[in-house]
């Protein structure tokens, strides 16, 4: 059985894991939130999701216009911008070193020696 997504890991990057969902298309918020799970991140409710949502487009990251739902209530599609584009490409660019770092601490390792006699080398 796999393990679930830490829910703090998830909490931490889910702006980022849904502008490199949005990355891929236009998307309404369920939709963005399947994607998220069928990626392997975890179930997202939409309680943790659509404030997200929300802050990104505050933020100007994306877009967000109404459609006309398919037998249903219309649904809010959120859309990236080319300044949503920009973060996402930074955010990829210190992905590497970021997830090697913590990578690095999470090992098993046993801990450094330390000095307790106060002399300095």
């Amino acid at each position: 059985m796999d393990e679930p997504t830490a829910p703090e890991w998830v909490r931490g990057l889910l702006a980022t894991c849904a502008l490199a969902v949005l990355a891929r298309g236009s998307a309404h918020g369920y939709a963005v939130a399947q994607q998220l799970q069928a990626a392997g991140v975890g179930p997202v409710k939409g309680g943790a999701l659509y404030p997200v949502l929300n802050r990104l487009e505050e933020d100007g990251a994306v877009t967000a216009t109404w459609t006309q739902g398919e037998g249903g209530p219309g649904r809010k599609v959120f859309t990236l911008t080319s300044q949503g584009r920009d973060r996402l490409a930074a955010l990829r660019t210190g992905w590497d070193p970021f997830a090697t770092a913590v990578g690095d601490l999470l090992q098993d390792h046993p801990p450094a020696p330390t000095s307790t006699s106060g002399e300095t080398s």
